[in-house]
């Protein structure tokens, strides 16, 4: 058996780290994504309740790709800088869990304090408040398994990360199911009002979170500045610059792999921001039969809950399929591996359209669910070796644009697509959304992955 590698040097100076050490690291992640499920699968149906119409959805997500482009950067800016008792990452995402946790509790309470604002516009305000803490728990995490990991245990870290962020994420997707259908807490509400199932779920989702983040906080141990550098092989520096002037510079400046793996990340990130603004709509009126203005009735809350349901599917598969990433990868290279399970994907969304039940959906997730255990993983394991230490923090927030200006783009454009060229018919932006992740399948073959480790 034949092996081929090319440039390791700058992480293989790490000592490897024992498998628990690499669970332990990302646990936190579990809480992260079982908060983003609950905003992913309940915010439309939240919103639609405090009145926002189904063409007008996209504006209200449009927050949280603006909040990441902002915030992500400017957060891995000062972690990479930041050294006290709590650590170099740590701080951040501890920061940013209890800032989710509180915007988590306020999300389907908006109503108590509508007498300031409309209540659409106080909803989409603790949708505000949730997507920046997110994203300032989020960021410290991918540079902590970075910052820890050498390039040979890299693809098992981001995938462990990623089975742990699809457990969560399971456990986000099913509260509000549970609740509805296992203990008989109340599925609906009068409108303008949030049903019981959601309020609770929001409730647990934001201790759950808290109680993740601390596990990690309390179980990882990270290296001191002159230990990283140490192991990177280079010596820490300052250019003296501010946050904003160094990650402009940085942006000029960028590896190459970042500029390309830019273009698989936009196609990928259209696809998924377009599935998660328009399921429940979609799935409501094109397999449940809903009226495409219903946002009240029993059918609508079943539809809203069975996306819970499949959205969990599709992270329980991402958990599973994440466990078989590093075995895959280490046959076919990241680059084969990331365009395969995209196409799965594509393939998996573009099907939708095609459901004659509910119950067809689950099929559907299965090819979703493997194309996000490895947006989760595979960029950021390719990512990572192009990258200084000194600057990971930095670099994989400002990777994060490549991200959220796709999410920023769909949003902008599907409004007036949805409504005046689908007429408010959801499913045709989730097609298009599969067509995208093929697009981004093909992206990938022009990607140069130059620590890639192949066993032949």
């Amino acid at each position: 058996m034949a092996v081929t590698t090319t440039n390791t040097a700058q992480t293989d100076r790490k000592p490897l780290l024992s498998s628990l050490s690499i669970w332990n690291m990302s646990v936190g992640f579990l809480g992260i994504q079982a908060g983003f499920a609950l905003q992913n699968g309940n915010a439309s149906s939240i919103l639609q309740r405090y009145g926002a119409d189904v063409h007008e959805l996209p504006n209200f997500w449009l927050v949280a790709p603006i909040i990441g482009m902002i915030v992500q950067p400017i957060i891995g800016f000062y972690s990479d800088k930041t050294w006290n008792r709590l650590g170099r990452r740590k701080p951040y995402f501890l920061a940013g869990a209890i800032a989710a946790c509180f915007g988590m509790m306020l999300m389907p309470n908006a109503g108590i304090l509508a007498a300031a604002l409309p209540l659409v516009l106080m909803g989409a305000g603790m949708l505000m408040i949730m997507d920046a803490a997110f994203n300032v728990a989020m960021e410290p995490f991918r540079a902590l398994v970075a910052d820890k990991l050498p390039s040979a245990q890299r693809t098992q870290g981001f995938s462990a990360q990623t089975a742990l962020i699809g457990i969560g994420a399971v456990i986000g997707s099913w509260l509000p199911w549970f609740l509805a259908k296992k203990l008989s807490v109340a599925d609906t509400a009068p409108e303008g009002l949030v049903p019981d199932n959601v309020k609770w779920s929001f409730y647990i989702g934001g201790i759950l979170l808290l109680v993740a983040i601390l596990w990690t906080l309390f179980t990882t141990k990270e290296y001191p500045p002159e230990e990283q550098a140490k192991y990177a092989g280079e010596t820490e520096s300052s250019s003296g610059k501010g946050a904003l002037a160094t990650i402009f510079s940085d942006l000029a400046n960028m590896p190459a792999a970042m500029r390309q793996l830019g273009w698989v990340q936009f196609f990928s990130w259209f696809a998924l921001f377009s599935m998660w603004v328009f399921t429940t709509p979609a799935i409501a009126h094109h397999v449940y039969g809903c009226a495409i203005d219903d946002n009240s009735s029993q059918a609508y809350s079943d539809a809203s809950n069975w996306t819970g349901i499949i959205f969990g599917v599709y992270n329980g598969v991402s958990a599973v399929f994440a466990l078989l990433l590093p075995t895959i990868a280490s046959r076919l290279g990241r680059k084969k591996t990331h365009a395969m399970a995209l196409t799965c994907g594509g393939l998996g969304l573009i099907s939708i359209y095609f459901a004659g039940s509910p119950e067809f959906l689950i099929l559907s997730m299965i090819g979703v669910g493997i194309a996000w255990a490895s947006i989760l993983a595979m960029p950021y394991a390719m990512l990572a070796g192009s990258l200084p230490a000194h600057k990971m923090g930095v670099y994989m927030g400002i990777f994060n644009f490549f991200i959220t200006i796709p999410q920023i783009v769909s949003g902008v454009i599907n409004r007036p697509i949805v409504k005046y060229i689908y007429g408010n018919n959801a499913i045709w932006a989730i097609v298009v959304g599969g067509v995208f992740f093929l697009l981004a399948a093909l992206s990938v073959r022009f990607v140069e992955d130059k620590d890639d480790v192949v066993y032949r």
